[in-house]
């Protein structure tokens, strides 16, 4: 089955791209979502009408996403845990718990959009994708630190000794 590709379609294409799709994807995906209409001569017509038009939408998209990425590399998200015995976390930092933080913070994200394959199982910084568009992908840097603790935990700490001693050098 062909389609003419009205938006950009992960794995598959870009706006206005003929692709050839498994017959189930285009009618039960595709053409439903309104992503896709049939390739055939009188769509392509109507599609090269609708092109500037689905072509501004999609950039506004981007600019959206765009403004939104500026927003969430600028925010810091600190989670605070309780840990056990070798600093193991008691369960996992998920990526619902990352988009609360978010929100808390007056930034607006659907929590799939935050690219984590697992949960985050151990203290640290963790820099992470969020996929806003299919050109624009932000890195948030995430802080895990023990419950009580609002520091980063990888910033070490200067040492007053260690900083007279080289003075007296």
């Amino acid at each position: 089955m062909k389609v003419i590709l009205r938006a950009d379609v992960d794995n598959l294409g870009r706006l206005g791209d003929i692709v050839a799709v498994r017959p189930g994807y285009g009618r039960n995906y595709l053409l439903p979502q309104g992503l896709a209409s049939m390739a055939n001569p009188s769509n392509l017509k109507v599609f090269e009408q609708e092109r500037r038009k689905l072509q501004a939408m999609n950039d506004a998209i981007k600019a959206e996403a765009m403004a939104l990425a500026g927003k969430i590399e600028a925010a810091k998200v600190v989670i605070e845990v309780r840990v056990g015995d070798g600093d193991k976390l008691y369960g996992s930092v998920t990526s619902p718990q990352i988009a609360a933080i978010l929100e808390e913070q007056g930034v607006e994200l659907d929590r799939r959009k935050i690219q984590l394959d697992d949960g985050i199982r151990s203290l640290g910084e963790y820099i992470i994708d969020v996929k806003l568009h299919p050109e624009v992908v932000a890195k948030l840097t995430v802080n895990v630190v023990k419950f009580g603790r609002t520091e980063q935990v990888n910033e070490p700490e200067p040492k007053a000794d260690a900083t007279e001693e080289a003075v007296a050098e």
